[in-house]
């Protein structure tokens, strides 16, 4: 699918996420980036240079992993790193850094054709963080890690955008960028058709309200409705019917009063359902 007239623009600092079903564009949008595709109209800039003429001036700032690995599998995980360090001129310090960050350090001197397809996944993410980078462009990084390692990725990935960084990531599973991102784009059909903070994403496939779990639901609900919100009963959880952007109001009013939510998230949605909202895909499980 080719890209049709998208204009996104990504803030300096946090975690972006990049989704849309199977050849929606992101693979071309990923690629064009990089100055590895040239599109036919358009420009795309990293850091304020141009990706297809002027990309060697920002290589060194940028951490990437798409697509296939280019790595030995008759070398250990360390000696694959240490020749890319060195081919980048990148201190050897940098390698040992790089795979305690993924948790490799204990495998580090195994043959990577003993690694499973995680492990893997986990040493291209070493490879990206090599240079130290202020910009990671991750194409789906926890592909074909357990849960445990979905996780850590995740944190991994929540702690470098915390630390100022610039993380892009295009990922399939929602339920994570949904908890780690700050901001997402929604490409359907190389359209832009949705991009912003997750909360606002949310909100713009219509889906309203803020769910609050208490531990005492009772008088949570008496609070809020004391307070002016409406309020109804959803299971064990309370449904408040403002916008998600009314959500700290909701946390104070109910702190005022010594109640603090076990959980609070916008309005019963999730991120695959506004997905699928958005790009009108049926749930078939591919994204």
């Amino acid at each position: 699918m080719a890209v049709d007239g998208l204009d996104l623009s990504v803030p300096a600092g946090g975690v972006f996420g990049f989704l849309g079903p199977n050849g929606a564009g992101k693979t071309t949008t990923i690629r064009a980036l990089l100055g590895l595709a040239r599109p036919t109209a358009g420009h795309c800039r990293v850091f304020g240079f141009d990706s297809q003429h002027e990309f060697h001036r920002v290589q060194r700032r940028v951490g990437t992993m798409i697509e296939t690995q280019a790595l030995f599998l008759g070398f250990s995980g360390r000696r694959n790193l240490s020749l890319l360090a060195g081919m980048e001129a990148i201190p050897q310090s940098a390698v040992d850094h790089a795979l305690a960050r993924v948790g490799l350090a204990d495998r580090a001197d195994d043959r990577l054709a003993t690694y499973s397809l995680g492990m893997k996944q986990r040493l291209g993410l070493a490879a990206a963080l090599l240079k130290d980078p202020e910009l990671l462009v991750l194409d789906e990084p926890a592909n074909g890690l357990d849960p445990a390692g979905i996780r850590d990725v995740r944190r991994l990935l929540r702690r470098l955008g915390d630390e100022g960084r610039t993380v892009f990531v295009s990922s399939h599973l929602l339920g994570e960028v949904q908890q780690m991102c700050d901001r997402v784009a929604v490409l359907s059909r190389g359209r832009c058709v949705a991009a912003g903070p997750v909360g606002e994403v949310l909100a713009s496939a219509g889906m309203r309200g803020v769910v609050v779990r208490l531990a005492d639901p009772v008088a949570g609900r008496a609070t809020l409705e004391d307070a002016g919100f409406p309020v109804s009963q959803d299971g064990h959880s309370l449904v408040v019917g403002v916008d998600p952007a009314e959500a700290p109001r909701v946390a104070e009013a109910l702190a005022a009063q010594g109640l603090y939510p076990l959980e609070l998230r916008p309005g019963g949605a999730s991120l695959e359902e506004a997905f699928l909202t958005l790009t009108g895909d049926a749930p078939d499980g591919s994204i």
